[in-house]
């Protein structure tokens, strides 16, 4: 499922871009990715909708991070770091911690799909495998 990701070049440079802005393409990135995944799923499109909603929210982003935590280079952890530091409250209702260290995964996938997408595309199907490990 990560072939899309595996066929971009390295472009830009993601380290003239700060945390945030880093954490809102990786936002996108990360729902390019689910929907994606889900798309070849048969459903309605509301069913589909719902499905990656849960796995774009700060609370599945954290946990993915914390999947993946012992995985990641000393660049990446850094990189997590400064997003998680940046992240601002969240929503009233939502932890500040989660909603950081979500914010912390999609600095990191922001900075990885224009710095190096084959080691994104590495980390993806690392979660990929966890989940069905879980299964």
């Amino acid at each position: 499922m990560t072939e899309w990701i595996r066929v971009q070049n390295s472009s830009g440079s993601p380290d003239v871009l700060g945390p945030l802005q880093l954490a809102w393409l990786g936002d996108a990135v990360w729902e390019m990715h689910q929907r994606l995944k889900h798309c070849n799923k048969p459903g309605r499109a509301k069913d589909l909708h719902v499905a990656v909603v849960a796995e774009v929210k700060a609370e599945a982003q954290s946990n993915a991070l914390l999947i993946l935590e012992p995985h990641l280079s000393t660049i990446e952890k850094d990189l997590v770091r400064r997003g998680r530091n940046k992240s601002g409250r969240g929503s009233r209702k939502g932890d500040a911690a989660v909603y950081a260290k979500a914010t912390g995964f999609e600095t990191m996938i922001g900075w990885l799909f224009l710095k190096n997408p084959s080691r994104l595309a590495q980390l993806l199907d690392r979660l990929e495998e966890s989940e069905s490990d879980l299964k």
